[in-house]
């Protein structure tokens, strides 16, 4: 069984009708920004959920809306079961959050101290404090820079150091605000595939807000997007997707050169590379499958090697902003 494990009747985050408004000065008159409006989303234990939309779009407020750094102006949440603005000293207890361009660490003091530091103010014990550093230092491979003080860390190390810090006291939910903003391929490979075994592991809850799309295909189940602080999709990626046409693409390598694949049924050929060894076909995957649009190739020729590439997730955000302006 999960650490985490806890009844599937009881939410880790609940909102209902939430909204936070702002007031704003324009020239010499005050007027009122919404950025959070009419929000009512639920998220269960153990969910790993993207929560993605253009700048501007109340992410950033619904986090602190959730963590009990703001109070809203209207609507219910609760998180991990508690009022975030009166239960705040327990919520800390049971949500690590990391932001990408903020810190928790003591920037003079070498990272194991900002560990031990923060364990003593979650109140583990010599113990706990131990076997949860242990664990963390192993799997983000943190051994070779422990000693070293934060202000002399790269970014990769930080960030993964962060990630550490958050986790340190094992919260039933972690909120991570961009949290690959600025690394490296590898250092985001890293942390992506620490996070899915921390997941898997403790049943840790994720909710992710973040501009690289890549840590949302690879992290997240479902995705909850906003417009301008109105929710306007909760669902899969792939469905998103189907709401705005977005189609997907065979990439075959032939045998022989073919000059084009213009009459495969429910298809449109992209383009061909490498005089006409490779070809690009695109589909909807409601009105067809990759494995038909492969069989109706392998009829005019024979394919040595294929792939499939989803839709571009930033195109479909586009997509769907652009329907709704």
């Amino acid at each position: 069984m999960n650490a985490h494990t806890t009844s599937t009747e009881t939410p880790i985050i609940e909102t209902s009708a939430l909204g936070r408004d702002f007031k704003v000065r324009d020239g010499l008159r005050r007027r009122t920004l919404t950025a959070v409006d009419d929000l009512t989303i639920s998220v269960r234990a153990g969910e790993a959920v993207g929560y993605i939309g253009a700048n501007g779009a109340g992410k950033s407020t619904t986090i602190k809306m959730l963590t009990g750094i703001l109070m809203p102006t209207r609507g219910e949440v609760t998180t991990c079961g508690l009022r975030p603005l009166a239960d705040r000293r327990d919520l800390a207890r049971q949500v690590g959050v990391v932001f990408g361009q903020r810190t928790q660490l003591w920037w003079d003091l070498p990272v194991r101290e900002s560990f031990s530091i923060l364990a003593a103010i979650h109140g583990l014990s010599t113990a706990a404090e131990r076997a949860r550093t242990d664990e963390l230092v192993t799997q983000l491979e943190l051994a070779e820079f422990l000693s070293t003080p934060v202000r002399q860390l790269s970014l990769g190390q930080r960030m993964r150091a962060e990630v550490a810090a958050a986790l340190l006291h094992s919260p039933r939910l972690v909120i991570l605000d961009e949290p690959t903003i600025g690394l490296d391929v590898l250092s985001k490979q890293r942390l992506r595939e620490f996070l899915v075994a921390e997941r898997r592991t403790h049943g840790t809850t994720l909710l992710l807000t973040t501009h690289d799309m890549g840590d949302v295909e690879r992290l997240c189940d479902r995705v909850l997007l906003v417009d301008r602080g109105r929710l306007v999709w909760d669902g899969t990626l792939a469905g998103l997707s189907r709401t705005v046409g977005a189609q997907r693409v065979l990439v075959v390598d032939l045998a022989e050169s073919v000059v084009d694949l213009q009459d495969v049924p429910h298809t449109r050929h992209l383009g061909s590379e490498g005089g006409g060894l490779r070809h690009r076909l695109a589909f909807d995957p409601d009105v067809t499958t990759a494995a038909k649009v492969l069989g109706a190739v392998s009829e005019q020729v024979e394919v040595l090697d294929l792939a499939v590439e989803e839709p571009d997730v930033e195109d479909v955000v586009r997509r769907v902003y652009a329907a709704r302006r």
